[in-house]
């Protein structure tokens, strides 16, 4: 087969307009890598939402990008609207609990051989000099609300992102059928059906990410905040959208939010709170043991690494979209690279049924 300086020509023009696409949508990229993941997460929903309103795509597409409003988009605003108020109530409340000082040291301490009795008589200074341990405190409490507040800008910059991304969704649910169509000739056309496999195993991951982790993260999000505001926790809202990030963190997890909360009631006096607040704050904990496997369909089960590379990575990448982005980029991209390897590995000894498959 020749190929002239025509043939040339023609590559490298629509070589320089595919160029010119993906400069134009690199901006909406994140959106846009969202909003399918979010279809391909909620299709079988959608699906069903299809049959109970008469085949009605419009009318189905748009009852799913409320529902994601709802459930996604007005969380996320609510904390937002409400964050400069929760880190200035959280400040308040941070530096009411150094004025009332720390309890005395416990008699342990100071029997710990080496450091324990200069632990002791610092602790001592410091539970009985509030200035002295505001002064500490202030190296942490204000750049970490200035830290929070600076997160402000970033949240708004995601709920942009997301906001349009179900936007496009609504789009790709109206025309979910015709483009997944089209995508599936297109893997069969390139890789056969090897690639129509992996495109299904890419589809099951994406739907098991984001039901197994984000589904669970957000669960225990809006129990904690719950739990929080019940008690009269300062900052509830921020709390429940920390609870949401520290719930990926194996074994300590969302009690990085709610155990200071607990400390907090307790410290002011209120054993009762502090309590219900533990016991909350257990219950809360324990739902990635029940909801996860009730949630899960299918390839969350990733190494914790690659989510915590995913949610940072992301993050950095993407912006606040980029924390739902950047797991489920590296889980699909994880499934596919572990269910290729099986699968060549079972061409190599079994020809037959790797051909088969």
């Amino acid at each position: 087969m020749k190929f002239g300086f025509k043939e040339g020509l023609l590559a490298v023009v629509v070589l320089a307009l595919l160029c010119g696409c993906l400069i134009v949508l690199l901006p909406f990229l994140s959106s846009l890598l969202w909003a399918v993941v979010l279809v391909c997460s909620s299709w079988p929903v959608y699906f069903r939402l299809l049959k109970m309103v008469g085949r009605r795509h419009s009318l189905a597409a748009l009852l799913m990008t409320l529902g994601m409003i709802l459930i996604l988009l007005l969380p996320f605003v609510i904390v937002g609207t409400t964050l400069a108020d929760n880190v200035k109530a959280l400040t308040a409340a941070t530096r009411q609990f150094i004025d009332q000082g720390p309890p005395a040291p416990p008699a342990w301490l100071a029997k710990v051989p080496l450091v324990g009795q200069r632990g002791a008589d610092y602790w001592q200074s410091l539970a009985a000099d509030t200035g002295q341990l505001w002064v500490h405190a202030q190296k942490l409490v204000e750049p970490a609300s200035a830290l929070l507040l600076t997160g402000g800008l970033f949240l708004v910059s995601g709920l942009i992102k997301l906001a349009l991304s179900i936007l496009i969704a609504f789009f790709l649910f109206r025309s979910g059928a015709t483009v997944g169509a089209w995508v599936t000739a297109l893997v069969r056309h390139i890789a056969g059906d090897r690639g129509e496999h992996l495109l299904t195993v890419a589809g099951n991951t994406v739907r098991g990410v984001v039901y197994g982790i984000l589904g669970t993260a957000l669960t225990q999000a809006v129990l904690a905040g719950v739990g929080f505001l019940i008690a009269g926790v300062p900052g509830a809202m921020l709390l429940a959208l920390l609870t949401f990030f520290s719930s990926i963190v194996p074994i300590f997890g969302t009690a990085l939010t709610w155990g200071p909360a607990a400390i907090w009631l307790f410290h002011q006096g209120a054993n009762g709170w502090g309590i219900f607040m533990l016991v909350w704050g257990c219950g809360v904990a324990n739902v990635d043991n029940v909801v996860k496997p009730w949630l899960i369909s299918q390839g969350s089960n990733m190494p914790f690494l690659l989510i915590f590379f995913g949610v940072l990575g992301g993050a950095l990448t993407f912006g606040f979209i980029g924390v739902f982005l950047g797991p489920t980029l590296l889980a699909v991209g994880y499934r596919l690279v572990v269910e290729w390897a099986v699968s060549s590995r079972l061409m190599e000894t079994n020809p037959a049924a790797g051909n088969s498959k």
